[in-house]
């Protein structure tokens, strides 16, 4: 029987036991569900031998810490505040380093800053990192009949039926990486990219000499001005809060592991170790599923993506089965369903579920379903749809009355070249000289700025005409 670790302070002997009887039989019961997206491991065995490793390891998040999330995202579902997720496609153990964490983080926290200013709510920043190796895949096998690459968790992106072998040693190795990933996090969210006033110097630098970003200039002195006068009067810059990890609930047989039992809610629940935030993805979130099962045990916050085949009636039924008991902030509701399609689909699902009266946070995902493949073979996607999508998504909550609440964006904070457009004017012939992502294509560091610059102008109309519209 599996057994869950606990934190301190938990229930007796006797009430453990029960509990965790209760537990790892929700728990098989899930994982014995149909499983989209996984990988056929060649040795069974060598499997569960290194999933008992795992499970024997150390957690990389608390429960306390994801409780303390949970509490963040209750103000995002009740209109009080702002969630920004933002980071790698898919993480790879070559790039789990220091200098493009930060990049990553540090963008994170510059896009959050603008946004802030802008709608004067406070910004939950969650990162893509520390546990984004997986990736799902849309065929078994890629053009050379090799296994598909699956993401560094599951085998190697070289090309050779070896290196494709899926290889379950390679789990032990992504735990690592988000350990050492986890260590940066936390030192940065508390140091480095703690001060406001360093955060604000890289925007005014951007505002001043990317072509993106000199239309921005008065919003970025605004900036200024609100930091040197909180300086002047003797207050403490903003505080930035904490950085979150979250990564998508993809590869089970690595989720099984380092769960918590969570024991204080109205029912016993499992809590990840791996992340604080957890989403399922549009080609995971089956009904009949495991991962949507999975995700029913959980005490930590989840995301599901929600692509323009989602029916108001089954976006009803994500929250009943993942929020039985109401939480604000359990549960978000992150839509991918491209530029063309986000004003026609999204409205009567957000009319269903506001009329059932739960607290959802309503994230857009401007990312998927803009992508497009180029004669030469380069996957990418155009800034002017990005944008569209994500001006689409809050035209339908000013219409509604309704909070839009997040930002889910694939963005790094370095100068790659994978998205096209922008003030600078990305082609699909600058897509060779820097395209380094091991799955889709990200903004880059100047792409996501003048997205976050012109996304907070619309955020800034909203605070100003909407601060007392029903939510």
């Amino acid at each position: 029987m599996y057994s869950p670790r606990w934190p301190p302070g938990t229930p007796g002997r006797i009430r453990r036991r029960a509990v965790e009887r209760t537990l790892a039989d929700r728990l098989e019961a899930a994982l014995a569900r149909p499983a989209a997206q996984q990988p056929g491991w060649p040795d069974p065995d060598r499997v569960r031998a290194v999933v008992r490793r795992l499970t024997a390891g150390e957690p990389l998040v608390t429960p306390a810490e994801t409780r303390r999330l949970l509490d963040r995202l209750g103000a995002v579902a009740r209109g009080e505040a702002l969630l920004l997720q933002s980071g790698d496609c898919a993480e790879t153990f070559a790039e789990s380093t220091e200098p493009h964490l930060r990049a990553n983080l540090g963008l994170l926290r510059r896009m959050a800053l603008v946004l802030t200013h802008a709608a004067g709510l406070p910004v939950v920043t969650v990162a893509r990192a520390a546990g984004q190796y997986a990736k799902p895949r849309s065929a078994a096998v890629d053009a050379h009949g090799l296994p598909v690459y699956r993401g560094d968790i599951v085998n190697s992106a070289e090309s050779s039926h070896t290196a494709r072998t899926p290889d379950p040693e390679r789990m032990v190795r992504a735990h690592h990486h988000a350990r050492e990933a986890m260590t940066v996090v936390r030192r940065l969210a508390h140091g480095d990219l703690a001060d406001a006033h360093a955060l604000h110097e890289e925007n005014h630098r951007f505002v001043s000499t990317a072509p993106g970003g000199r239309r921005h200039r008065a919003r970025a002195a605004e900036i200024g001005r609100g930091l040197r006068f909180m300086t002047g009067v003797g207050a403490p810059a903003p505080r930035l809060g904490e950085i979150w990890t979250s990564h998508k609930a993809l590869l089970l047989d690595y989720k099984r592991t380092l769960l918590w039992a969570d024991p204080d809610g109205p029912e016993p629940r499992l809590s990840s170790g791996l992340a604080h935030f957890l989403w399922i993805g549009e080609r995971t979130r089956h009904p009949d599923g495991a991962h949507i099962a999975f995700a029913e045990l959980l005490a930590n916050p989840v995301g599901v993506k929600i692509g323009p085949n989602t029916t108001p009636e089954q976006a009803l039924d994500y929250l009943r089965r993942l929020d039985p008991h109401g939480e604000p902030g359990r549960v978000t509701l992150i839509s991918r369903m491209g530029h063309n399609r986000v004003r026609e689909v999204l409205p009567p699902i957000v009319e269903k579920v506001t009329a059932s009266g739960r607290q959802v946070i309503w994230s857009c995902d401007p990312m998927h379903g803009n992508s497009r493949t180029t004669a030469a073979g380069y996957k990418t996607r155009c800034y002017d749809h990005i944008l569209d999508k994500i001006t689409g998504f809050l035209e339908v909550h000013r219409a509604l009355g309704t909070h839009p609440g997040g930002l889910h964006l694939e963005a790094t904070g370095e100068d790659v070249t994978e998205c096209t457009g922008g003030a600078r004017g990305l082609t699909e012939d600058n897509l060779p000289a820097r395209y380094r992502t091991a799955c889709d294509p990200r903004l880059n560091a100047e792409q996501s700025m003048e997205l976050a610059f012109t996304v907070a102008e619309s955020y800034a109309t909203w605070a100003t005409r909407s601060t007392e519209a029903p939510r």
